[in-house]
């Protein structure tokens, strides 16, 4: 029997802590030996499809396909499914929404390399971008550290306001809303861009020395958020240097390999130092990775499993 998980199921299920301690074990497990693969379509008109196979962690008996489509316009914007399928004999565990999947293994890792990299005292936040994926790194991120303040912009004001209120009040701290990009970073120590957009956003001029830059919209060709000149002066920390190069920020800023500083698996095992001092720009600039599919697919399907939660279907009846 397949265990069916909506959004709902996994939303009740996921704990924060529980998530990125599953992320953390796959960032620092020794890399699978089979080459993950990540495939990107463009649909006509807005839309995109993508394709993220296998997902694979050590230690875990379990393997992850994922098919998505995106369609920025919409709400949600990403729609489709992760299969998780047992590892010995490829029987289909459960399928679960992709969209809550995604948000959740991209923000939580996200908070985890925006933590490593950023000041310890880093404590003034901004995010442009007000949506799902920056409400993850933002609730991963207070679990980490305790944020100081938040601004928040976003193309819709009304979200942007929200989202301000929401975690102002969650957090306890002040928040407030900013018109623009350029204007919502002044003063920001750790920033989070998580945006469709096609432009760079922020320039080197736009960055305070020593702030921590979280970019995670320059995930294929032609979506871009920070520029060339930003990216060159600052440290740059990847989750995979070769997908950067081809298809992340990097690839759309025209850089190359020598620009990246490392990758997140290298920081948190050690062999790469993140911040060498107080003063620089370090930026994190995470493409996704399969693997991070199946962290938190394993983790829900075990939850869901003890819980009693989800619905089960006989595919094969």
């Amino acid at each position: 029997m397949t265990l069916l998980l909506k959004r709902s199921d996994l939303e009740s299920l996921l704990d924060p802590d529980d998530c990125m301690d599953a992320l953390r074990r796959g960032f620092t497990a020794e890399p699978a030996e089979v080459t993950a693969r990540r495939m990107v379509t463009r649909l006509p008109g807005t839309g995109s499809a993508t394709a993220l196979l296998p997902g694979l962690v050590e230690g875990v008996p379990a393997y992850t396909v994922k098919v998505n489509a995106k369609f920025p316009g919409m709400r949600p914007a990403l729609r489709g499914v992760v299969c998780l399928h047992d590892l010995d004999g490829g029987e289909l565990l459960a399928v679960l929404d992709s969209a809550t999947v995604t948000a959740w293994r991209t923000g939580l890792a996200a908070a985890l390399g925006t933590h490593a990299l950023a000041r310890r005292d880093a404590e003034a936040v901004t995010v442009i971008g007000a949506g799902a994926q920056s409400e993850l790194v933002l609730r991963g991120l207070s679990v980490l550290r305790a944020p100081r303040s938040l601004t928040v912009t976003d193309l819709d004001a009304r979200r942007a306001a929200d989202f301000a209120r929401r975690h102002g009040e969650r957090l306890g701290v002040p928040s407030s809303v900013a018109p623009d990009p350029r204007t919502a970073v002044k003063g920001a120590e750790i920033v989070v861009v998580a945006t469709w957009s096609r432009r760079p956003l922020l320039g080197a001029a736009d960055i305070a020395p020593g702030t921590q830059v979280t970019s995670l919209g320059a995930d294929e060709h032609g979506k871009t958020e920070l520029s060339a000149d930003l990216l060159r002066g600052a440290r740059v920390v990847v989750d995979d240097i070769p997908l950067a190069v081809e298809m992340g920020a990097l690839a759309t800023a025209g850089l190359g390999v020598g620009d990246a500083s490392g990758t997140l698996r290298d920081l948190l095992r050690g062999d790469v130092p993140g911040r060498v001092k107080d003063s620089e720009i370090t930026v994190y600039a995470p493409v996704g990775l399969p693997w991070q599919d199946l962290a938190l697919s394993w983790t829900a399907y075990r939850a869901a499993l003890e819980a009693g939660v989800g619905a089960e279907f006989d595919f094969l009846g």
